[in-house]
């Protein structure tokens, strides 16, 4: 099969092949209080800095995070970003998940911290538990119980 996607000419194309993806490459999050998220990723988190850019063309920071040793958000600021409409069942990017070991002991240090987390739920198919809390800009972080 031969297509033409803007100007360019592709050939031997396979239709309804399935991509190659091996694995998550990347969370994207734009923050609007680059501070305070590069803070709360690092600091409360744990994610530890691979790279930090300020582009001054767009006036922005690229902030290249890891978790251990895997490569997993890049967090952006730029001038001025909309706000996200709804919580937390807009279209697109519904929350971020992360295992914890022990929940509960998580929330405690959440709540050390001053973050507050919802009350602990139970997944009624795994029967594990876990919560939700914000990041600084309200985007749903999820701690779930391995």
């Amino acid at each position: 099969m031969q297509k033409t996607i803007n100007g360019v000419h592709y050939r031997n194309l396979k239709k309804n092949g399935m991509l190659n993806i091996k694995k998550l490459h990347h969370i994207a999050i734009i923050c609007s209080n680059y501070e305070r998220s590069k803070k709360f990723y690092t600091e409360i988190l744990g994610f530890k800095i691979l790279q930090e850019i300020y582009r001054r063309e767009r006036d922005s920071y690229k902030l290249d995070l890891s978790l251990n040793g895997q490569y997993l958000i890049e967090l952006f600021s730029f001038p001025d970003p909309p706000a996200r409409l709804t919580r937390p069942e807009a279209t697109g990017l519904r929350h971020l998940a992360f295992e914890v070991t022990d929940v509960e002991a998580a929330v405690l240090q959440l709540l050390a911290n001053n973050i507050a987390a919802e009350p602990l739920r139970v997944d009624e198919y795994t029967g594990k538990k876990f919560t939700f809390f914000p990041d600084p800009d309200g985007l749903p972080v999820e701690l779930y119980e391995q």
